[in-house]
């Protein structure tokens, strides 16, 4: 058995050592993380002062929601437990799971959003493209930083709708980055608190004026200093200054070999930063403009244009992935068993979709099986599947899932402040 055991370590070795260089992060300034995790946690920068990023975001549930498809404004409680308010209900559900913020701050993530909306590109002014426009990019330092702009414009996340605050009007206006826009306005907000002019003032300098784009850099340096995760026991296997447990070994076999996970989750952070579409079931509101009628989410075809992307959406790194249940760009599996028995035969989860299962919260959702609901729609997904079937026993995903448990490294640094400068409640 000690034999085997060896064999099997060698192997899973020898079919990893393709990963590439070790991951690189920038460090970080330990004063400006500490300034980013108050304005994480603080909910002055949502249109109604009643949401933060951690909202969405929260440790608790592995840096994500623990829901398939969150409450923004309109709700309240935490994960699960979020409800929708009598007096203030959500329009509609977010329309993709919350992702986790485990290595955004490692220099190989250039991709935001499951279809990848938004990504450096050193052709595009400000070396960032997003459809927001890029006189929209001009200040953030990075990718990682540009993406706090999306949920602080959205009415559903953060920003509210339009009746409701100055944030939501402006936005609803088109007067986003522009003088006496969301952005200056939020940031307003945020210097008009004297212990964040101070904080920033012993930054930046007295002299230098409070910017959104200063916020986000902060946000970025936060999540870039607090959750960086590439110590776990499978980074010290690889290091050679531990051994994964037998299943585990055993596991590492089947995804660098015969159950070819490493076709998209390769790498360090075991994904390509790609797109594929893999039949994931949708449901929910789906991600549409406002004037369209359906709940279809063609995914990274949002982006491009190109019929070839239809239903493809960007490869989830697998780091603390026993952390962040549910899975699916629609969070449609509450489970890994789940997840890794959809990859087996994806039309055939699809098709055969238990949606008793799904982590729906309480809302009335009149469109969350509009999809589903439609031999049509199914089929278009199913057409666009690139994954073919593969044979795995149950002993095999057990196998797989004790490997994927070697990928948690759950490190927090700073963890949760008791309170935040504004005063407002902190989501604990």
């Amino acid at each position: 058995m000690r034999f085997l055991f060896a064999l099997l370590l060698i192997a899973a070795r020898a079919g990893a050592q393709d990963l590439g260089p070790p991951p690189q992060f920038a460090p970080v300034d330990p004063l400006r993380a500490e300034l980013g995790q108050l304005l994480f946690y603080d909910p002055i920068l949502s249109g109604n002062r009643n949401i933060s990023c951690a909202t969405c975001h929260h440790p608790r549930f592995g840096t994500a929601d623990g829901v398939a498809l969150g409450l923004g404004e309109g709700g309240h409680g935490l994960g699960p437990a979020r409800r929708a308010t009598h007096t203030n209900q959500p329009e509609e559900r977010i329309p993709r799971n919350a992702p986790g913020l485990w290595n955004l701050g490692a220099a190989e993530f250039t991709t935001m959003f499951h279809d990848g909306r938004l990504e450096a590109d050193p052709d595009q002014p400000g070396g960032i493209r997003t459809p927001l426009g890029q006189d929209m990019v001009s200040g953030f330092d990075s990718v990682l930083s540009a993406q706090s702009m999306f949920p602080v414009l959205s009415g559903d996340e953060m920003a509210g709708q339009y009746s409701e605050n100055e944030i939501s009007r402006a936005v609803r206006q088109g007067l986003l980055a522009q003088p006496g826009g969301a952005w200056d306005r939020l940031a307003a907000r945020v210097a008009a608190i004297p212990a964040y002019a101070e904080r920033f003032a012993a930054l930046d300098g007295p002299d230098q004026k409070i910017t959104f784009t200063a916020i986000s850099n902060l946000l970025a340096d936060f999540i870039r200093f607090e959750w960086r995760a590439d110590n776990s026991l499978f980074d010290q296997a690889m290091r050679g200054t531990a051994d994964l447990p037998e299943a585990a070994a055993r596991g590492m076999a089947l995804f660098y070999g015969k159950a070819g996970c490493a076709r998209c989750h390769a790498g360090w952070f075991q994904t390509d930063h790609r797109f594929h579409a893999i039949a994931m079931p949708q449901f929910g509101p789906g991600k549409r403009a406002r004037f369209e009628d359906h709940a279809r989410d063609t995914g990274r075809m949002r982006v491009t244009g190109d019929p070839g992307d239809a239903f493809a959406f960007r490869t989830p790194s697998l780091r603390n992935v026993v952390l962040t249940a549910p899975y699916g760009h629609s969070g449609a599996y509450p489970t890994l068993r789940g997840v890794i028995r959809h990859h087996a035969d994806p039309v055939a989860g699809l098709q055969g979709y238990d949606r008793t299962k799904a982590a729906l919260l309480p809302l009335d959702g009149a469109e969350d099986w509009h999809i589903m609901d439609s031999a049509e729609e199914r089929a278009r997904i199913a057409a666009a599947n690139q994954l073919p079937p593969t044979q795995i026993s149950p002993a095999e995903v057990d196998d797989l899932i004790a490997f994927l448990n070697s990928l948690t490294d759950n490190a927090e640094r700073l963890g949760i402040p008791d309170t935040v400068p504004s005063g407002l409640p902190v989501d604990r």
